[in-house]
């Protein structure tokens, strides 16, 4: 047999092999994986602010840093995304990213001067970037079978148990500790290990996730070289959820205004944010249980709940913030989950990497311009800051009539 022959007798082994593992499986090893890398890294970032200051920074230096860093995993994905589906090289792209996130949080504890730490902060963030677009690309293969909404909302509602639990194990260590980072971060390599362990594994068992996938295309063929060409309906949806998701405020800025009015203390602080993650976990799986049912006339609920939040959040009410806080919680798990989907039911499997680097630098900027524009405008008046926000959500409403109510046949 010559050797064109045995790459397509390989090519076809390739796509007739059933998979070791269930599309479910796949999906909630995968959520396994990700509750594991959360613990590390919002565990990490629950504590960023702090560890930066005691090695001399001033409040500025955090903003920078952390700006730096979250433009990183901005603007790389619009590169990795690109490059993952050009390569093809999916787990190798996921592998590279979770490997540097994990790898470095630890060494922080170590760090004992400001430039190591805020180099190690900035490359974590530049983790998430290299993996997102091909993590997402993995895991759209899997959702194909079981339902793009359930399959994608469960992977969140377990990602968002290491959202909660990453913060409250290093609250935990730096009160046994009485406040030293070297063991806190330390003991976040152990969930780090067990992700990168796990990932491999999974990997190893199923090394073709688009066997899940009828992708139209044939494993191992040579990429071909062309533009971004993305669906005209993706871009009015990418339009859509940017308009609403720029009506946002971050939770810092929430977090500002709880302790500014002297309403909750800063030791509280991060339990509410462990109670909002919660609430995404639970938003998470119902959305998409829903999304499965309707389709994207789920996400109509995103703007609506945009407009409420600061109604709720921005009072001096203890059961009002709170109440706000749980509904700008709900908001994240539909927008970690529903709307990942969504993409995933757009764009082909070809250039799925590609159109969520896209996704992610929209949502990225998005999210930028909601926490600049909502934390100014709550130095200048509330009152304005609400109307504005509602201003917004009424313009992301009118933008939905296009794009998620008049696809949801189609998609």
């Amino acid at each position: 047999m010559d050797r064109r022959a045995s790459k397509t007798v390989d090519r076809l082994d390739s796509q007739t092999v059933p998979q070791r593992l269930s599309a479910w499986r796949f999906i909630t090893t995968f959520g396994v994986i990700s509750m594991f890398a959360d613990i590390v890294y919002e565990g990490a970032r629950s504590i960023t602010g702090p560890l930066l200051a005691s090695l001399g920074a001033t409040a500025f230096v955090v903003g920078v840093v952390t700006g730096i860093g979250e433009a990183a995993a901005l603007a790389l994905r619009l590169v990795s995304g690109p490059l993952t589906d050009r390569t093809r090289m999916f787990w190798s792209w996921t592998i590279a990213g979770y490997a540097l996130t994990v790898i470095t949080v630890p060494f922080l504890g170590m760090a004992s001067v400001l430039w190591v730490a805020a180099t190690l902060v900035i490359a974590e963030r530049v983790g998430k970037a290299v993996r997102s677009p091909a993590k997402d690309t993995l895991l759209s293969h899997a959702t194909s079978v079981t339902g793009r909404g359930k399959g994608f909302a469960v992977h969140e509602a377990m990602d968002q148990v290491g959202a909660v639990t990453g913060p409250l194990v290093v609250a935990g260590m730096l009160t046994v500790t009485q406040g030293n980072y070297l063991p806190t971060f330390a003991v976040l390599a152990i969930p780090g290990a067990a992700a990168l362990a796990l990932l491999f594994w999974l990997r190893r068992r199923v090394p073709h996730p688009e066997r899940y996938e009828d992708a139209g295309h044939v494993h191992g063929a040579p990429a071909v070289r062309q533009k971004l060409g993305l669906p005209v309906r993706f871009w009015l949806y990418a339009g859509f959820s940017g308009i609403t998701v720029s009506g946002f405020a971050t939770f810092g800025v929430l977090s500002f205004h709880m302790v500014q009015q002297g309403v909750l203390a800063p030791a509280t602080v991060p339990l509410v944010y462990a109670v909002a993650m919660a609430a995404a976990a639970v938003s998470a799986l119902f959305s998409g249980w829903t999304y499965d049912r309707i389709g994207p006339k789920t996400l109509v609920v995103l703007p609506i709940i945009g407009a409420i939040v600061p109604m709720l959040a921005f009072t001096d009410s203890l059961p009002g913030i709170v109440l706000g806080a749980l509904l700008w919680g709900t908001a994240v798990g539909i927008q970690e989950s529903t709307l990942r989907a969504v993409v995933a039911d757009l764009v082909p499997s070809a250039r799925r990497a590609t159109a969520y680097g896209v996704y992610a630098a929209v949502l990225g900027t998005a999210t930028a311009i909601g926490g600049a524009l909502t934390g100014y405008l709550y130095g200048v008046s509330i009152p304005m800051l609400i109307a504005v926000v509602g201003v917004i959500q009424l313009v992301a409403l009118i933008a939905a009539a296009p794009t998620v109510l008049r696809h949801n046949d189609q998609v």
